[in-house]
C-alpha cells in the first residue's frame, strides 16, 4: 500500500473560453434586438442651402403654400389634388419638353403635400426635380 500523502499544489484552472462565448452571444443578441429610432419630440429647423444657381435650361416652377394649395408657373391650380396637379404638370411638360421642375414649398407645408407633388411629377413624366430654398450667404 502506498500511502503517499504528497500534496500537489493544484491550483484551480479558470477556463475563459466558455465565458467569452457567452459574452459574444449576449453581445450578438443585444446588437440584433436593438432598435434605432429617431427622437420625434424635437423641434427641427431645416438648414439653409448654399448652392450654385440652377442652369439656364427651361424649368417649371411649382409653388406649394402651407395649406396645400398649388400654383404652377404663377397660375393657381383650382383643385389641389394629385390628379389635377398631374394633368397640369403633364400639359406644361408637353409645352416645354425636357424642362425640370422647381418646387418652391413653404417651410410649414405638410410633408404629404410635397410627396403628392413628387408623385404628380412622376406621373407627368418629369424626371428632374429641384427644391428651391432661401439663400443664406
Amino acid at each position: 500500500m502506498n500511502f503517499d500523502h504528497r500534496h500537489h499544489d493544484d491550483e484551480p484552472e479558470v477556463n475563459l473560453i466558455p465565458l467569452i462565448d457567452v459574452l459574444l452571444v449576449i453581445l450578438i443578441f443585444l446588437a440584433a434586438s436593438t432598435s434605432f429610432t429617431r427622437t420625434r419630440q424635437l423641434q427641427v429647423a431645416l438648414p439653409q442651402a448654399q448652392a450654385e444657381a440652377l442652369d439656364a435650361r427651361p424649368a417649371l416652377t411649382l409653388a406649394i403654400s402651407q395649406d396645400g394649395q398649388f400654383a404652377l408657373d404663377g397660375h393657381y391650380i383650382e383643385q389641389s389634388n394629385g390628379q389635377s396637379l398631374a394633368q397640369a404638370l403633364r400639359a406644361a411638360a408637353a409645352a416645354q419638353p425636357g424642362a425640370a421642375l422647381n418646387i418652391d414649398a413653404d417651410g410649414r407645408t405638410p410633408h404629404a403635400t410635397v410627396v403628392q407633388a413628387l408623385e404628380a411629377a412622376r406621373v407627368a413624366g418629369i424626371g428632374q426635380i429641384h427644391f428651391l430654398t432661401q439663400f443664406q450667404p
